[in-house]
């Protein structure tokens, strides 16, 4: 009889919760995003509960939306994710530690030489979120005028990571012999610079930094318009999905892993983690009135704001007691997008309802009741093919991880859908999934 599946969590970090009134709840940190010690303490107690990892999220621009949004919400600024995982990485042993790097805004050679560092410094615990960044104010910032073509922004984040998986190859794993006795500390036989000359990048030299410890740091990927499922059927191998339903998980995930077997990869090589919004209460009733204390904390500039960003315009000019107008094609995340319109449509909603929806989480899958309940959810979605894990995403910190490690994990451990200790020493062990092979080695 084969083991019984077992749910894996990585912990949505933006850099703190997604909520954009979190820090204003009662008993919550306010200063979370920029307090390195309030860092510590939530690296410290994920590990603890044996999370998979730390998903650092990452923009390079405050978010387009408008003022009075912008300041009411803490989500639009926080730590840079390569300076802050490092440290991060030397308070703890085990836990996974992801950053988000554009392939639109950084070059190759960065991402390579970043990520590399990062798995040595971390004993093999880095991975790499690949973005392609659809923030118009993100293109301001960066000597354009505005944002890259979708298609565009996929064909280069496509060549972005050939270009990085090229350097981190460059030095075969036994490269670096350390000769003292006859002092030679490099085989330059095994070394194997890119020499790329594609669309985008002309890459000529090896990287400086001996091969990762993971082979690769792991490739997380979070697309879901076609561009994005192909590109992560291509080469992901941990993939953030936005699905809100059951029937909409599964489809994803079906749809995924068939693309990634027709591209002749294995499919359990690749692990589907949709972001889930968890709030835990002693009863339904009192989990349901944290969601709803929470929510009457934003303000409906905020909502607007939000609206503005997932459909790419000035949602401030809408009507607020009318249904949703015709929104033009934009750069913005198509798959966004096109959830808010759908959803508008099915439900007939109007402006300021999805204002209030979206206004303080995005509008992603929420798990909101007991701990039972909540366990019922999670292993209903597992054993449905619906997921292989959750990205959780916390309403407030730091109870919502408190409340998460202790009264949770415990459930899903006597269930015997969680891990009672780390499989391994590197994020891809403890995932199950493979170290890569070096393409310059037969």
């Amino acid at each position: 009889m084969s083991a019984k599946k077992q749910l894996h969590f990585g912990a949505f970090m933006r850099p703190a919760s997604i909520h954009s009134c979190s820090w204003r709840y009662p008993g919550a940190f306010s200063d979370a995003n920029f307090n390195f010690k309030h860092h510590i303490r939530f690296a410290q107690k994920l590990e603890k509960g044996l999370f998979d990892a730390i998903f650092m999220a990452d923009h390079v621009a405050l978010l387009n939306m408008p003022e009075d949004a912008l300041k009411r919400s803490a989500t639009v600024v926080s730590l840079e994710p390569l300076t802050l995982l490092p440290a991060l990485a030397a308070v703890t042993e085990h836990i996974g530690l992801i950053a988000t790097a554009s392939t639109t805004y950084t070059e190759p050679y960065h991402i390579a030489r970043k990520f590399a560092s990062l798995d040595h410094i971390s004993d093999g615990r880095a991975g790499w979120n690949v973005v392609t960044s659809a923030n118009p104010l993100e293109a301001l910032n960066f000597g354009l005028t505005e944002a890259v073509e979708h298609d565009v922004r996929y064909r280069r984040g496509r060549e972005c990571y050939e270009v990085v998986t090229k350097l981190w190859d460059s030095w075969e794993d036994d490269a670096i012999i350390q000769d003292t006795n006859n002092g030679i500390f490099s085989d330059l036989s095994k070394l194997h610079p890119p020499k790329h000359k594609g669309e985008f990048y002309s890459v000529e030299g090896a990287l400086n930094v001996a091969r990762p410890v993971q082979g690769w740091p792991l490739i997380v990927q979070a697309g879901a318009s076609e561009a994005g499922r192909q590109f992560a059927s291509e080469v992901a191998e941990m993939v953030f999905s936005a699905a809100s339903t059951l029937s909409a998980a599964q489809e994803y995930y079906a749809d995924i892993k068939a693309r990634a077997k027709a591209y002749g990869r294995e499919p359990e090589h690749l692990v589907v983690f949709p972001g889930c919004f968890v709030i835990i209460g002693n009863t339904l009733e009192e989990a349901k009135s944290k969601k709803r204390l929470l929510d009457s904390m934003v303000d409906p500039s905020t909502g607007m704001g939000s609206l503005s960003v997932l459909l790419g315009c000035d949602a401030s000019q809408f009507e607020l007691d009318a249904a949703l107008p015709e929104i033009p094609e934009t750069n913005a995340s198509q798959t966004g997008r096109q959830k808010i319109i759908d959803m508008a449509k099915e439900d007939n909603m109007t402006v300021r309802e999805l204002a209030q929806h979206f206004g303080g989480s995005f509008g992603c899958l929420e798990m909101v009741g007991t701990v039972a309940m909540i366990a019922d959810q999670m292993e209903e979605w597992l054993e449905s093919e619906a997921c292989d894990g959750f990205n959780i995403m916390f309403p407030f910190l730091p109870q919502g991880i408190d409340d998460f490690v202790d009264k949770l994990v415990p459930e899903l451990q006597k269930r015997g859908l969680y891990r009672t200790r780390y499989e391994g020493k590197t994020l891809r062990e403890n995932l199950g999934l493979p170290r890569p092979k070096n393409r310059y080695c037969s």
